[in-house]
C-alpha cells in the first residue's frame, strides 16, 4: 500500500494587500495529480487546513472539487480529508456523504459516534489494506470540560491529558487493535502542534495545540505512520521517524522562504512500514526577501534573476538608512517602478508605505521603536492588538488573559 501524505494547502489564501494564491496553488495541483499517477500512490492523506478561511471563496473551492474530480483519473483509490484549525467543518462536512461515493472520506471536525474516526481502506485486492485512524484538529471541547477557578497550568494538564486519552481511546477502538493483529497497517493522522517541533510565523495560534503539545510518546505504539498538520516546515517528532508534519506545499509567508517543500511517500509492505521518502515539491513563484541599505537593495532588485519560475516573484523590502521616510520612498519607487513585473513584484505590506526605517547604528530597542512608527493597524494581527492592550494590566494577568483571548479566537 502506497500512500502519499500532504496538509496545509491554505487554498484561498489572501497574501499581503490581498494578493491571491489561486495561481499557485493551481500548479502545485497540478503537479500533485501528476506525482501521484507517477509513484502509483493507492491513499492521499490531506492532515488539515484544506482552506486559508472557513468560508472558503469560490475559487478555493472550484480548485478543491476540480482537484478531486482529477484524482479520479489516476489510479488513487481513496482519499482522506481531516479538518485543521483554519477549516470550517460545516463547509468540510457538507459535501461528505456525496464525496464518499468517490472514495474520499472527509473528517471534518470529532464525530458524534466516536468509531467514525476510523477507516478501513481496501488495497487493490479488495481485501482491508490500510486502518487509518482520521483524526481532525481537537477542539477544546474535544478534550476537556471546563472546570471553574482551575489554574492555567491545571487547564494545560487537562488539555494535554485530553489530547492523549483522545488518540489512547481511537487505538482502543477494536476494529484497530484486531485488524493490526492480523497484520493490517494503522495510520493516524493529527492537526496540531507537537511539543519540540519548529513552527514559522504563518501557523495561527491554536489554543488547544499550543498549550497541549503533545509529545511523541503520546500517540500510541499501534500506529505505524503518523501524518500530521498545521506546522508548515517539514519536520519529524521527538526525532521518530514515523511521526512527521509533512509542512506546507507553498511558502505561506516570508518567514518560509527558506524552507524546503514537499510531500512525504509512505509505503507499507508485509504489515510494517517499509519506505518514507520525501518527494521536493517544485515552486511556481518564489518570495524573496531584500534587506539592507537603499543602495544595496536598489542594486540587488535590478539584478534579480527569476529564470525557472512559472511566476513573478513576491519581494519583502526592507531598508537601513538615515534618511526621512519619504526619501526612501522616492529613491525606491524609482527602482521599483523599473523593474519587469512579469519578474518581481514588490509587496507594501510594510515597505514603501510601510518601510521600516532604521537608523544605521542604532540598538534593538531603536530598531523596534522606528519599526512600530512606520506600521498601521492593517499590519498587526487580532492577536498583537490584544498584546499591546495588555501593556496596560498587571504583569502577572497577562498569560491569563492571552490564553483566554486564545481560546475566544478558536471559538470564532
Amino acid at each position: 500500500m502506497r500512500i502519499l501524505h500532504t496538509a496545509d494547502w491554505h487554498l484561498g489564501q489572501r497574501f499581503i494587500q490581498g494578493h491571491e494564491r489561486t495561481e499557485e496553488h493551481r500548479h502545485f495541483l497540478d503537479w500533485l495529480i501528476a506525482t501521484i499517477q507517477q509513484e502509483k500512490v493507492e491513499v492521499l492523506i490531506i492532515a488539515g487546513d484544506v482552506f486559508d478561511t472557513g468560508s472558503p471563496s469560490n475559487q478555493a473551492l472550484e480548485l478543491y472539487y476540480d482537484f478531486l474530480l482529477k484524482l479520479r483519473q489516476t489510479g488513487c483509490r481513496d482519499v482522506v480529508v481531516v479538518g485543521g484549525n483554519h477549516d470550517s467543518p460545516a463547509t468540510l462536512n457538507a459535501p461528505a456523504r456525496l464525496l464518499r461515493h468517490l472514495r474520499v472520506h472527509v473528517v471534518g471536525c470529532v464525530p458524534e459516534c466516536f468509531e467514525e474516526q476510523v477507516l478501513v481502506l481496501d488495497d487493490a485486492n479488495g481485501r482491508p489494506g490500510l486502518v487509518v485512524c482520521a483524526v481532525p484538529f481537537l477542539r477544546d471541547r474535544d478534550v476537556r470540560l471546563s472546570v471553574p477557578g482551575e489554574s492555567a497550568e491545571e487547564r494545560e494538564a487537562r488539555i494535554k491529558q485530553g489530547l492523549a486519552d483522545h488518540y489512547a481511546r481511537v487505538a482502543d477502538i477494536e476494529q484497530v487493535w484486531q485488524l493490526k493483529a492480523l497484520g493490517v497497517p494503522v495510520l493516524a493522522t493529527g492537526h496540531l502542534y507537537a511539543a519540540g517541533a519548529a513552527p514559522s510565523d504563518s501557523e495561527r495560534t491554536i489554543h488547544v495545540g499550543n498549550l497541549g503539545q503533545v509529545t511523541a510518546d503520546h500517540f500510541p505504539a499501534v500506529f505505524d505512520y503518523v501524518a500530521l498538520g498545521h506546522l508548515h516546515r517539514p519536520q519529524r517528532v521527538g526525532g521518530r521517524e514515523h511521526i512527521r508534519y509533512s509542512g506546507s506545499p507553498i511558502a505561506l509567508s516570508f518567514s518560509e522562504v527558506d524552507h524546503g517543500k514537499e510531500v512525504l511517500l509512505v509505503e507499507f509492505a508485509a504489515g510494517k512500514l517499509a519506505e518514507l521518502r520525501s518527494r521536493p515539491v517544485p515552486g511556481a513563484r518564489r518570495l524573496v526577501r531584500f534587506h539592507g541599505t537603499l543602495e544595496e537593495v536598489g542594486a540587488a532588485l535590478v539584478a534579480y534573476d527569476n529564470a525557472g519560475y512559472a511566476l513573478p516573484a513576491w519581494a519583502d523590502v526592507q531598508v537601513h538608512s538615515e534618511l526621512s521616510q519619504l526619501e526612501v520612498a522616492e529613491a525606491l519607487l524609482k527602482v521599483i517602478d523599473a523593474l519587469d513585473r512579469h519578474q518581481l513584484v514588490v509587496l507594501a505590506r510594510r515597505h514603501l508605505r510601510l518601510i521600516a526605517l532604521r537608523p544605521l547604528g542604532s540598538g534593538p530597542d531603536d530598531d523596534e521603536a522606528a519599526a512600530s512608527l512606520t506600521r498601521s493597524l492593517h499590519d498587526f494581527t487580532a492577536r498583537e492588538v490584544f498584546e499591546q492592550r495588555l501593556d496596560a494590566e498587571p504583569a502577572e494577568a497577562r498569560a491569563e488573559l492571552l490564553r483566554t483571548f486564545d481560546e475566544l479566537l478558536e471559538g470564532l
